[in-house]
């Protein structure tokens, strides 16, 4: 079993190396390790069944209306709308164009869904933004790389709904509440880092409102953001399940802009259709071999090995604690936060629950590491995406990101060691 559990492991990741797409290292890995260990026929027969139940799901239908409602919204036209509104709050502080960016990502990135696009919508608008205002490029975009994760926290979101499904039901209306809880404590602490180093440097303050009128902009801005309210508030309350939700926000958001905003016609429409199966696809793809590659792991004893091995190192939660985090650290440097969810929840949540962790606890915490993966290197998409933004290297990004990375870790730490932080919300709703 060992040679197997070897065979899994390395191959997945030499495939991973010389740039297979990560669907296809997973399944291929799980395969060839299943070969390894059961007859043929067996082997193709189970790793086909494993892969088509895992899509059996009812709460699977969340996320096709989730990803069509993001990608409507990012051709939509949404994100001005919201860099407007988020001016009216961030406008008259130090450094306010890139307290600007991270309220908006916050907000544009809670709407979509999506880290990526929102440090691009966003950050495209004000990172050259705060470059004409005298702000050093490397600051602006660092403050747009650091914040754009937020969306990926702050509800609704789809790794909740990932880590709900594979960790046997965990209450994602709890995750939501807790999540939000978590992206704005990030998002906060971005904001801090800024202030400082605004008012070090002698940033100055820009004018929030401009030539447009404060009714306008909130005119403009609401419909939007009702949005969040009506779909975490209506999952949080009850009022509708998470599949449910995400509907309501397929509807909403083509009421929003087809009708309201009138950004998007027909053709477009049809679109953001195609864009939208196109991701799906690759999602369930993920979720199918992610389940290939958890039958592999099971039949090999790897997951056994694993929690022997964590375990082992001390009998102290504390210490658990912390490994189980270096190691979440380390592979979102290297995956993507969704495989990442669907692979390594049933090998770590097991050992959690074990040393007393709560799951919503864990699920907040792990979605968390992993979102800071995708902004550090060698991997990091968010990184490499936000200084092409900013028309700027990566290696002169270092340095002025390691201020938000030392707050954004030290908040890690914090809700990692103080499950109230995030548990606070979800229980006072009775959740």
């Amino acid at each position: 079993m060992f040679d197997a559990s070897f065979v899994l492991v390395i191959s997945f990741f030499v495939l991973l190396v010389i740039g297979i797409p990560i669907g296809v290292c997973i399944a291929a890995a799980s395969a060839v390790t299943v070969l390894l260990v059961l007859p043929a026929d067996i082997a193709i027969s189970t790793t086909a069944q494993k892969m088509v139940s895992s899509l059996d799901s009812f709460t699977l239908l969340a996320v096709p209306f989730f990803v069509l409602s993001g990608v409507l919204m990012n051709n939509g036209g949404i994100a001005l709308r919201l860099v407007n509104f988020a001016k009216m709050f961030s406008g008259r502080i130090p450094g306010s164009l890139a307290h600007t960016n991270i309220v908006g990502n916050m907000m544009f990135g809670s709407i979509s869904g999506s880290a990526i696009a929102a440090s691009t919508a966003v950050g495209g608008v004000m990172v050259p933004m705060g470059e004409k205002e005298g702000y050093s490029k490397s600051f602006a975009a660092a403050a747009n790389i650091t914040s754009a994760p937020t969306g990926m926290l702050i509800p609704p979101t789809t790794a909740f709904i990932l880590y709900a499904l594979v960790s046997g039901g965990t209450s994602i209306a709890a995750l939501f509440a807790g999540g939000l809880v978590a992206g704005l404590l990030w998002g906060f602490g971005c904001m801090l880092v800024t202030y400082i180093i605004a008012k070090m440097r002698g940033y100055g303050i820009k004018d929030a409102a401009q030539s447009e009128t404060v009714r306008s902009v909130v005119g403009q801005a609401l419909p939007s953001l009702f949005m969040i309210f009506i779909i975490v508030g209506g999952i949080v309350f009850g009022v509708f399940t998470a599949v449910e939700a995400s509907a309501v926000s397929v509807l909403y958001t083509m009421l929003l802009t087809m009708v309201i905003y009138r950004t998007i016609d027909l053709r477009s429409f049809v679109g953001s259709l195609v864009k939208a199966i196109e991701t799906t696809g690759v999602i369930m793809f993920l979720l199918a071999a992610s389940s290939a590659m958890s039958f592999a792991m099971s039949i090999t004893g790897l997951p056994a090995e694993i929690s022997s091995m964590v375990l082992g190192v001390s009998d102290n939660p504390l210490i658990v604690l912390l490994v189980i985090t270096l190691i979440l650290l380390v592979i979102g440097c290297f995956m993507d936060i969704g495989p990442a969810i669907l692979i390594f929840t049933p090998i770590l949540l097991p050992i959690a629950t074990a040393i007393g962790v709560d799951p919503v606890h864990f699920g907040i915490v792990m979605v968390f590491n992993l979102c800071i993966g995708t902004i550090t290197p060698p991997v990091g998409t968010g990184l490499f995406i936000g200084a092409s933004i900013a028309k700027a290297k990566v290696e002169s990004l270092i340095l002025p990101l390691l201020p938000f990375y030392f707050v954004i870790l030290a908040i890690l730490l914090l809700i990692t060691y103080v499950p109230a932080v995030t548990l606070f919300l979800p229980r006072a709703l009775g959740l």
